[in-house]
């Protein structure tokens, strides 16, 4: 059965950091395109950045640029996102998702959705 399941989301202060975790279980990720969206109160779920296939690529949201990281590490077979500088904006529940289709852009994913997602992770930047 194909699992994803997000970890290390939590309560920061403006301008900190955080780490989300993606760990896959019941396949092996790399093969995937995997990305991070979010989605805040009220608003809609939005693409946040994306590693693709076999890190042909990243990508990242305008908003998020020069803040985010994302990378993989294939020994845990999980993604990460790090989150640096962290905004009130920031604020969310973030996904992870996967896909094995191959595309050489995140944003095809981000307008298109992906196949397999994650519960969710709270992220919350207040003071």
């Amino acid at each position: 059965q194909l699992q994803l399941v997000e970890s290390g989301g939590g309560l920061v202060q403006p301008g900190g950091s955080l780490r989300l975790s993606c760990v896959a279980s019941g396949f092996t990720l790399k093969p995937y395109a995997t990305a991070w969206f979010r989605q805040a109160p009220g608003k809609e779920r939005e693409g946040v950045s994306c590693i693709c296939t076999n890190d042909a690529c990243t990508d990242y949201a305008d908003s998020v640029k020069g803040r985010f990281t994302i990378y993989r590490d294939d020994a845990k077979n999980t993604v990460y996102l790090q989150m640096n500088s962290l905004k009130p904006e920031d604020t969310a529940v973030y996904y992870c998702a996967a896909d094995p289709r191959v595309y050489y852009s995140g944003s095809y994913y981000f307008d298109r959705g992906m196949e397999y997602w994650g519960n969710g992770t709270l992220v919350t930047v207040s003071s």
